[in-house]
């Protein structure tokens, strides 16, 4: 059997100009960056596309298939004649590698060139990370020559693109005068950096400066809010982003022209590709399939609350995904013996996948449910998940684009088409914009997570009390950090927790970004490598060049 790597090396591609003209660009619209991506030009308004959004039961060690599905579904959406396409997020290199590897999807829906995409890409991590980091040094660039805006406490920290545990505390300025003043700073990985946060909710290059400069960066002596634009920073950040502002465009390995670009973390910060591409997309197509990252109560929420809130848009309908052995991992059943068939245990783990569903009529959005075959999932355990799923009044489709590309998701194609071309939805949020922080952290823990209560430590509710002094904060959104793995800050409480106390440790004003990034339980911002990463399997061909293991 063919690797991931292997399938992507075998494709034949289409010049990156023949997958533009698909949807309407010339050849002198696109900047190509080799003969397999471009960057398009940004958006001048919205669009009229219809919007899939595919989100998930909370992930498992066994994989669910996400971006997979995300990927078959629009090339299947093609084959049933659709003008779809995609926009997707661009791969993390601390994922890479770190434990998941890359994320292009697999084996028959691929986004490709997939090597490109999982390193370097385009540069735009990159060059986010610059500005980041040149936000940094300018704070202690000040501080050093005098510190004439008082500066007293700096909550700005740097970042890197990679898993580093070592870098969450440091201490910079070491040395000598000559280095600095000395003090404690951190790093936090790329996808969590507030720049690109702002870079993803950007609607414009004016409006992305404008979010940079509101950065805030620490507090004077009495507590005033000090911002990136107190030192001049936005002009300089902003122009080392304004070409990776640009939304980038592949295809698939069908020739389905694919957005990626910008890439938050769904635990850590909002989730979503860029809304400049998801413009593009749906100005110059008829259907666009994107995906939050994570499960439904983490990017599903934050693009429902957050993204749609902001952006003004709103999905046609929810794609959940879910597979047989993640339910039954759910349900108690050891990793090992996963792919064993055991009904019990599906239908108990299915409370997660129920929790979901509830959730996501909650905010009144119609829901199909996306069964990812896997090789040992049984006929009778399929038939009990669509059961299951009927009972709960979902629709559910077995979907099989891993193994066979959009062919195999032709049967969800069709079922996405039907709910779409039902009239739109406003999406009922989990919170009004009027209400309090804690108020709306409280609506998100027990209404979506199942917590009975909220707590906040003393750090978290000295903070608050800086952000309810200002009514710029007002009606900015939350945006929880907290593991993927379960509802609740614990990851081992599997299933569909209820009662539980939602532990809140800190909370962060995102003034560029503008929602309130609240930190639940041990949830850091800079991850760590696992004890075998996935840079034990990578290698590479130093003859030919040829990369195995990324995947």
């Amino acid at each position: 059997m063919l690797t991931d790597i292997e399938i992507a090396r075998n494709a034949r591609p289409l010049p990156i100009a023949e997958v533009a003209a698909k949807l309407g660009y010339s050849a002198d619209d696109i900047e190509p960056y080799g003969k397999f991506k471009a960057k398009v030009p940004m958006p001048t308004g919205g669009g009229k596309a219809k919007l899939v959004l595919v989100t998930a039961m909370n992930p498992t060690p066994l994989g669910e298939g996400k971006t997979t599905v995300s990927i078959g579904l629009a090339d299947g959406m093609r084959r049933l004649g659709a003008n779809a396409c995609l926009a997707l997020r661009e791969p993390s290199l601390g994922p890479v590698f770190g434990i998941k590897g890359g994320a292009c999807g697999g084996s028959m829906a691929q986004v490709i060139p997939m090597e490109d995409i999982n390193l370097h890409f385009t540069g735009d991590f990159h060059a986010i990370t610059s500005a980041n980091n040149l936000l940094s040094a300018l704070i202690d660039n000040h501080i050093k020559f005098g510190n004439a805006l008082g500066i007293k406490e700096v909550i700005w920290r740097r970042c890197l693109d990679l898993n580093d545990r070592a870098l969450r505390v440091v201490e910079v300025g070491l040395g000598g005068s000559v280095n600095g003043v000395p003090r404690e700073d951190g790093f936090v990985i790329t996808a969590a950096s507030e720049v690109m946060a702002a870079f993803c909710l950007a609607s414009s290059l004016g409006d992305l400066k404008r979010r940079l400069g509101n950065i805030v960066i620490g507090y004077d002596g009495d507590g005033k809010e000090i911002r990136a634009r107190d030192l001049k920073a936005e002009e300089s950040m902003t122009v080392l982003l304004r070409d990776a502002l640009r939304p980038n465009l592949v295809q698939t390995l069908e020739g389905t022209p694919a957005y990626v670009h910008g890439g938050p973390f769904a635990n850590i910060a909002h989730g979503c590709n860029s809304v400049l591409a998801t413009r593009a997309a749906m100005q110059h197509a008829d259907y666009v399939v994107t995906e939050a990252g994570f499960g439904a109560e983490l990017g599903g929420e934050k693009f429902l609350d957050i993204k749609c809130r902001k952006a003004g848009i709103r999905p046609a309908c929810v794609v959940l995904v879910a597979t047989v052995r993640s339910l039954k991992f759910n349900g108690g059943v050891p990793r090992k013996h996963a792919s064993e068939e055991n009904i019990a245990a599906l239908e108990k783990g299915f409370s997660n996948l129920k929790r979901h569903l509830n959730n996501l009529k909650r905010f009144s959005q119609r829901v199909v449910v996306a069964i990812n075959r896997f090789a040992a999932d049984t006929d009778a355990e399929l038939a009990a998940l669509k059961r299951l799923c009927a009972e709960c009044g979902a629709d559910a489709v077995v979907t099989e684009g891993f193994a066979k590309g959009g062919a195999g998701a032709e049967e969800l194609a069709a079922k996405v088409l039907e709910l779409s071309s039902l009239p739109e939805k406003e999406v009922t949020f989990a919170y009004p914009d009027s209400a309090s922080v804690p108020e709306k952290v409280a609506a998100v823990a027990k209404n979506v997570y199942g917590a009975g209560s909220v707590s906040w430590s003393p750090l978290a509710l000295e903070h608050l009390a800086k952000i309810e002094s200002n009514p710029e904060y007002a009606a900015y959104p939350v945006c929880i950090a907290k593991t993927q793995y379960s509802f609740s800050c614990d990851e081992k409480a599997l299933g569909a927790p209820e009662g539980f106390d939602f532990a809140v440790r800190d909370v962060i004003p995102r003034a560029g970004a503008e929602f309130i990034v609240v930190l639940g339980g041990n949830m850091l911002l800079m991850p760590g490598l696992g004890s075998s990463p996935n840079t034990d399997r990578i290698t590479i061909d130093t003859d030919s060049g040829e990369i195995n293991g990324l995947m």
